[in-house]
């Protein structure tokens, strides 16, 4: 089960990093949903490696192939099997390591929680997962569209100790965001980014950061209450993801440093009806349920833990060693983390669409 996410949205992801092929299956989509592998592809070629300087120069097209549960461009209802194909691997990069573990990577965790792990780029620890998941997110953010106009957007907000400002909430697109290298929508602190990455990488070091994001469009009552928060089910979907250390939504760990009377979000009566919060220090989510305002919420990236730099350490039989790391890997994850955040918020708020669903069953007549 520790491969599987999601309640009635389910996915289950397969595949290690070096291995033929890396994929998922999506259970529980509709049927009737419009879905190609056009539809899936742009989201992976944003996540791909290779596709510029500042990531891994591991070549790799993603290109994704529809196994099952769609025919004639519409999903069967049937569950959905996606297949990416490892094109680029090269296990001989990793003889070296078989006997050492990287320091702060999962090597040694994988071996004593199974007795043996993959001897070639991480297996099922490595960020190469991720591709499925982006394959996935994309499915959900297909049903979504044809049930509610939810927007997605993710972004680089920080690099190392640099900081750009928060953009328009309300109109931040994904166009925006890339085009820069480092997805982050500030040009100029884009190019303070870019040049902290490229000198991480260029001494063989890394660098993490954080990625923000905010969900438009979804309405007020998705969410379970107590221990399927909304806001629960969006940490446990984001710390999920390889190198994430921390989650926050709305004012976060900054409401800490606030009155109610400053972080409280009083209503207002909404122009079509009803009421709706004046301000949005929640991050629009109250009480683990949507409240209709965007959601926003933000996710600490740590340093990629394989770099070339030497590093003391010792190896599974305890002798020391200096080691340094070969292969190919990611100076900073922070560019292609971005349609990784924006693929597991799709599969909790595709989850949350179907589980409000069924707590509106008509009621039967009398």
């Amino acid at each position: 089960m520790a491969s599987t996410f999601g309640t009635l949205f389910r996915v289950t992801s397969f595949g290690e990093s070096h291995g033929r092929a890396i994929g998922c299956v999506v259970d529980g989509c509709p049927a009737r949903i419009p879905l190609t592998e056009d539809a899936i592809q742009p989201q992976l070629d944003r996540r791909r490696p290779g596709a510029t300087a500042l990531n891994t120069p591991r070549k790799e097209t993603d290109t994704v192939t529809i196994l099952s549960g769609v025919e004639h461009g519409q999903t069967l209802g049937t569950p959905i099997g996606l297949s990416i194909p490892n094109a680029d691997t090269r296990p001989g990069d990793y003889a070296e390591m078989e006997a050492v573990p990287r320091p702060s990577h999962a090597d040694f965790t994988y071996a004593e929680k199974y007795g043996l792990r993959a001897r070639s780029g991480g297996g099922r620890a490595s960020a190469r997962e991720t591709a499925a998941r982006v394959a996935a997110g994309a499915v959900a953010e297909t049903m979504l569209a044809a049930f509610s106009p939810v927007e997605i957007v993710a972004w680089v907000e920080a690099v190392g100790t640099i900081t750009a400002p928060r953009p328009d909430l309300t109109t931040l697109s994904r166009a925006q965001v890339d085009a820069t290298l480092v997805r982050c929508p500030d040009p100029d602190i884009a190019a303070d980014m870019i040049q902290a990455i490229e000198t991480a990488r260029d001494t063989g070091d890394s660098l993490g950061g954080v990625v923000a994001c905010v969900c438009r469009g979804v309405p007020a009552g998705w969410g379970e209450p107590v221990f399927d928060k909304l806001t629960a089910r969006l940490a446990q979907a984001m710390l999920s993801i390889p190198a994430t250390r921390g989650f926050e939504i709305g004012e976060g760990f900054g409401a800490t440093l606030m009155k109610g009377s400053e972080h409280n979000d009083p209503f207002t009566a909404h122009p079509n009806g009803g009421i709706r919060p004046a301000s949005n220090h929640g991050g629009g989510i109250q009480g683990g349920i949507s409240n209709g305002e965007p959601i926003f919420f933000r996710v600490a990236f740590k340093p990629v833990s394989t770099i070339s730099l030497p590093q003391p350490t010792v190896a599974f039989d305890g002798s020391p060693v200096i080691f340094e790391a070969k292969g190919r890997h990611d100076p900073c994850v922070l560019p292609r983390a971005v349609p990784i955040v924006e693929a597991m918020a799709a599969l909790v708020l595709a989850d949350a669409l179907l589980l409000q669903q069924t707590q509106r069953i008509p009621r039967m007549s009398q």
